[in-house]
């Protein structure tokens, strides 16, 4: 999608609706600061006039998470942790960012939100694929919250299902929400490191984390208003705007 961010989603940019959902979600919250990260000067202008920092960052880097160290590395003072909020994804669940703080004051070298999926969301997901087969990411995770996986396919595979339906009304299936929070060392190893043969395939920069063996931990939050995946076709923004219609806008205002 051309100039993805600057895309018109029923009135507002894509990028303005990711600013104004992080600036709501940081509220009252002290020692944050909050930058766009870019290589483009349309969208670092785009960012500048509706109030927000932008810093501009090497066209080199290949990777969200590369170009929030870029934007950390040129703060004033270098932040202990960095959390990566991906511009196409403006439509977080309540309380995400604060969970994957917490994570990360409590120790995780790396954490991320995810959702747990029932039956009829994981429905709606297997439709949705039939469509967009590279939008939204699902993961499979050990009991004490560590990622074993991600993937743009649904995993696991679920053997049995009929029966699982009808024992328990949530379904195996994990959505990962594409908010990444990292300790500074975490993320200077992650951009240290090469691209993996199982990242590139798979079009997800955690996959590198995994391989390096840096554990990801996953924190369970809940579903948001309504869709929680980032925007990466025409058919997604076609999708929100119905939503919107429907249910009225989720975005606060700046």
């Amino acid at each position: 999608m051309p100039r993805k961010p600057l895309r018109s989603i029923a009135g507002r940019t894509l990028l303005h609706r990711t600013i104004a959902m992080a600036r709501a979600a940081i509220g009252a919250r002290d020692g944050v600061a909050l930058t766009v990260a870019t290589d483009d000067d349309e969208i670092a202008d785009h960012v500048r006039a509706v109030g927000c920092e932008a810093v501009m960052t090497d066209s080199a880097i290949a990777t969200g998470s590369g170009r929030a160290l870029a934007a950390a590395l040129a703060q004033d003072v270098v932040p202990q942790f960095i959390v990566n909020l991906q511009g196409d994804s403006p439509f977080q669940p309540t309380g995400a960012l604060g969970a994957v703080i917490a994570a990360l004051e409590a120790g995780a070298p790396v954490a991320t939100p995810v959702i747990a999926l029932d039956w009829r969301a994981l429905d709606a997901l297997r439709d949705h694929k039939t469509r967009s087969p590279f939008s939204g990411t699902t993961c499979a995770r050990a009991p004490d919250g560590r990622a074993l996986w991600f993937s743009k396919n649904i995993i696991p595979a679920i053997r049995g299902e009929d029966a699982l339906r009808a024992s328990q009304p949530r379904s195996p299936v994990w959505r990962h929400v594409g908010l990444y929070g990292y300790a500074l060392d975490a993320l200077r190893a992650f951009e240290a490191a090469p691209p993996t043969v199982l990242e590139e395939l798979e079009g997800l920069e955690q996959l590198r984390l995994l391989e390096l063996g840096i554990p990801v931990m996953t924190v369970p939050v809940d579903p948001p208003s309504f869709d929680s995946s980032g925007i990466d076709t025409e058919a997604d923004i076609t999708r929100v705007e119905a939503l919107i219609a429907l249910h009225g806008d989720p975005t606060p205002p700046l």
